[in-house]
């Protein structure tokens, strides 16, 4: 499955919800410009655009993520048998959310969302739409608060039973000074054995000096720090876990279970699922 969005940011948002700021960029916002959204605002545009001049690549990029998190999700709920998940760093919807592809293979699929950006919050009703037997809910909550996630998520989600965590395309707006290592690893402690971690995370060693800079740019422009890390960094994100084929590799080559091709385009990001043992 992949975004079927538009190829760019053809809307324009005037009037912002309660609660936003749109003098600074935000991640999610220029997300969705750059998947050809229209909940975003000028601040979030010049960003998205600035990045998009220093690496035009961007948006393939952004594409690749999308159709990973869909691959990854529509196999948990499919041979891996997974039927609860916890989306960290959501982001505002778009074609193929998580619950969308989870329940589309197993209906009774459980879908927890989280994300601490106001527009997602206002979106979050578009979130909600699964019918009997699933469910999902939506919770405004910071990724570095662990303790409030996990306390909220399980009023749906069974901590008993596997869970399929997903954090992708959030972990690079967590400093290394605050410990994201840290962060996952309490994660991955308050879920059963059986569990999955998902993570998508741009990469700093692949078209270094194109991403570092885009990445630079929109730093600039927002209310948050990208950082970028190498693979290596990003390996250790899996510390303690069973890394499934093909391992860690650039986002556009990852398919479950198969080799990834060494050849082709790059695309600076990484993806992996492994399993708790």
């Amino acid at each position: 499955m992949t975004d079927q969005r538009p190829a760019g940011g053809t809307g324009q948002q005037d009037e912002a919800p309660a609660g936003i700021d749109t003098s600074r960029a935000h991640q999610a916002r220029i997300y969705d410009y750059w998947l050809g959204g229209k909940d975003n605002f000028a601040a979030d545009r010049e960003a998205a655009e600035q990045a998009l001049a220093a690496y035009p690549g961007l948006r393939r990029g952004v594409r690749a993520q999308r159709a990973f998190l869909a691959r990854a999700v529509a196999y948990l709920a499919g041979p891996a048998g997974i039927r609860q998940f916890l989306d960290i760093g959501t982001g505002i919807p778009t074609a193929n959310n998580t619950h969308e592809v989870a329940q589309s293979v197993a209906p009774e699929a459980r879908i927890v969302y989280v994300d601490n950006d106001p527009m997602v919050l206002a979106h979050a009703r578009a979130l909600l739409t699964s019918a009997p037997p699933g469910a999902t809910s939506y919770l405004d909550a910071d990724l570095r608060d662990t303790g409030t996630i996990l306390r909220a998520a399980a009023g749906l989600l069974d901590f008993r039973q596997p869970v399929a965590l997903l954090l992708i395309g959030v972990l690079q707006l967590i400093p290394d000074e605050v410990s994201p290592r840290a962060i996952v690893a309490r994660l991955t402690e308050a879920v059963p054995p059986g569990s999955w971690l998902a993570i998508f995370h741009p990469a700093s060693d692949i078209l270094p000096d194109q991403i570092g800079e885009a990445a630079r740019r929109v730093s600039a422009r927002s209310a948050s720090t990208t950082t970028l890390r190498s693979r290596a960094e990003v390996a250790r994100f899996f510390d303690g876990l069973d890394l499934m084929d093909p391992g860690l590799v650039q986002v556009h080559r990852w398919q479950p279970g198969s080799a990834a091709p060494a050849y082709g385009e790059q695309v600076p990001g990484y993806a992996g699922l492994a399993r708790k043992p």
